[in-house]
């Protein structure tokens, strides 16, 4: 399959929807970010990269790093992480409090942020330093050594981080976090404030395609593994409009108020999209439209 083709095609395809949406707002740092940018890239099993557009402009990769930081801890720790985050889709927002305690403290899923607190706070206290262990491992695996964290947005977030403390705190008194929750949020923040192009995301991320196979060939995840976590992107990686995501694309993905979206084909490619307008569920605009469009034109899909 020409793949430059494909992807060229849908930049001309979804250039009327690139500046639609909006910023997120609730990060200052991110509010400014000029909406009219649109990058995509895919990369094959073999490392192989095509892109267009904004591909190699680095971006706030925001939630998407959940992903990475899930399959970390699950390599580490082994699948008892389970016993303290589901599976299910939320149906609610993101950043929601409301299912916590009526089920004890236990998240739905690992991509809301009451989740993804519980993994990085399982990968802390794995290896003692889980922001740094994630960003090390993303720029292994992307090949991009000069890969860092963005110190004003983890600030910025940090200075509006009250709901997210609360859902930390919260979940402490449960007994479902083990270390102190600042430390805990403060490695939160420098998490989701990694900046990535789409190209270092596609890459980045093959593992998925691969089965659980790293870039060098190394196995960091079993197969099953590596699909528990193509199941939960599929069916809970795009805030409350999953279903929705899974209706009109038919991949797993995981999506980030920075305005990107991984995509993963299992054993084909996978796919990186960035564009910062985002609609009311907090998704990417043109992104989700690009995705929607690479699968009809392709055919790949996991249905």
């Amino acid at each position: 399959m020409d793949y430059q083709a494909v992807l060229e095609r849908i930049a001309d395809d979804v250039a009327p929807l690139i500046g639609s949406g909006t910023p997120a707002e609730y990060i200052p740092a991110l509010a400014g970010v000029d909406p009219r940018q649109f990058g995509m890239a895919l990369a094959d099993l073999d490392g192989n990269l095509y892109g267009v557009g904004d591909w190699r402009t680095p971006f706030s990769a925001q939630s998407v790093t959940k992903v990475f930081a899930l399959a970390l801890a699950l390599a580490e720790g082994g699948d008892s992480l389970w016993e303290r985050v589901g599976r299910e889709p939320s149906g609610n927002p993101f950043n929601s409090l409301v299912q916590l305690e009526y089920e004890n403290g236990i998240p739905r899923n690992p991509f809301i942020n009451a989740g993804a607190l519980v993994v990085t706070d399982r990968l802390q206290t794995l290896t003692g330093d889980a922001s740094s262990e994630l960003l090390e491992f993303l720029r292994q695996e992307s090949g991009n050594p000069g890969l860092g964290f963005d110190a004003d947005v983890a600030a910025s977030e940090q200075a509006h981080g009250d709901r997210n403390a609360a859902v930390a705190h919260f979940m402490a008194a449960y007994g479902n976090i083990d270390n102190p929750v600042p430390a805990l949020l403060e490695h939160y923040f420098w998490q989701c404030s990694i900046e990535m192009s789409c190209a270092d995301l596609a890459l980045a991320a093959r593992f998925l395609a691969r089965h659980g196979l790293r870039a060098d060939g190394s196995r960091l995840l079993t197969r099953s593994e590596a699909k528990q976590i193509n199941a939960v992107m599929l069916t809970c990686g795009t805030y409350d409009a999953a279903g929705e995501f899974a209706y009109r694309v038919g991949l797993p993905g995981k999506s980030g108020v920075g305005g990107g979206i991984v995509a993963v084909v299992p054993g084909a490619c996978t796919l990186a999209v960035w564009s910062p307008g985002l609609d009311a569920r907090g998704n990417s605009v043109a992104g989700v439209a690009a995705l929607d469009r690479f699968t009809t034109l392709t055919g790949l899909s996991v249905f």
